[in-house]
C-alpha cells in the first residue's frame, strides 16, 4: 500500500492523514465542502498530500476510509469503491445523525449498512473507538512495549488483513473482534469504546484534556469480550 483515500477530513480523517504522512505514505483527502477548504491542511502535511472530490480521493487510495458523519453515507461515491477494502470510522449518534430504526433495533450494526451501500467493497469497521486525540498521540512503532491495540471488524478475512497491515503502518496492533455484524461490541456505549484509552475516563467518556494511555491486545480483548446486549439479540 502506498496511498491512503479520506473520504471526509474531520478529526478522525485528519488525524489519520497525518500518522500516514509520517508513515510515509501519500493521502488523498476530500470533503463535502470542495478540495479548496483543506488547503491549509494539505500544506500542513507537505508533498505527500492532496486534496480531492470525495469521487477522486476514493479511486486514488490503495485503501480509503470512510469517516463522515453517518447520517451522509448515502453520499459516498459507490462506483469509484468496488473491488476496494473501505474501512469505516462511524458511529451512531441519533442527536445528529437523526434516528435510524434499523439500528435503534439493533437489526444491523452501522457497518453492515455500508456494507449494503457498498456492494462491491469490503468494509472493516476500524478507528471508531478511539478519541482522535489519543489516536494522534499513542501511535508506536512496531516493536514498543506500550503500543496500543485497536479492533477491527469485516466479513473479508483479506480485507482485514489489509487493515491490519495499514494499522501497523500508522503504529497500532489490530486485534479481530469477529464480522461486520460482531462491530457492535466497539460501537459507543460499550467497555471497548473510548475508555480502554482513556487515563482519566468519566463514565464512557472522557475529558477533551485526557492525554490517554495504551491498551495492549489483551486490554482490549477482554473489554471487548464484556460487551453486552439487551436481551432478545
Amino acid at each position: 500500500m502506498s496511498t491512503l483515500g479520506l473520504i471526509g477530513s474531520g478529526h478522525i480523517g485528519s488525524t489519520l492523514a497525518r500518522l500516514g504522512v509520517a508513515a510515509g505514505l501519500d493521502v488523498v483527502l476530500s470533503n463535502s465542502r470542495g478540495p479548496e477548504t483543506l488547503a491549509s491542511l494539505v500544506a500542513e502535511l507537505g508533498p505527500r498530500a492532496r486534496a480531492a472530490t470525495p469521487g477522486g480521493a476514493a479511486p486514488a487510495g490503495d485503501l480509503v476510509v470512510v469517516t463522515v458523519p453517518l447520517k451522509n453515507y448515502r453520499q459516498v461515491p459507490v462506483a469509484p469503491l468496488a473491488g476496494k477494502v473501505v474501512l469505516d470510522t462511524n458511529n451512531y449518534y441519533p442527536e445528529r445523525d437523526g434516528r435510524i430504526a434499523e439500528l435503534d433495533a439493533e437489526a444491523v450494526t452501522t457497518s453492515e449498512l455500508l456494507q449494503r451501500h457498498l456492494p462491491d467493497a469490503s468494509v472493516v469497521k476500524a478507528f471508531n473507538n478511539i478519541f482522535f486525540k489519543h489516536l494522534a498521540a499513542l501511535a508506536r512503532p512496531s516493536g514498543a512495549p506500550d503500543r496500543s491495540a485497536l479492533p477491527i471488524a469485516g466479513d473479508s478475512p483479506e480485507a482485514k488483513a489489509s487493515a491490519t497491515e495499514l494499522l501497523d503502518v500508522l503504529g497500532f496492533d489490530a486485534v479481530d473482534a469477529g464480522s461486520l455484524a460482531e462491530s457492535w461490541r466497539f460501537q459507543r456505549d460499550t467497555p471497548a469504546y473510548v475508555v480502554p484509552y482513556a487515563k482519566n475516563p468519566q463514565g464512557l467518556g472522557i475529558s477533551a484534556d485526557d492525554p490517554g494511555t495504551s491498551a495492549d491486545a489483551a486490554a482490549l480483548r477482554t473489554a471487548l469480550a464484556a460487551a453486552t446486549r439487551p436481551a432478545g439479540h
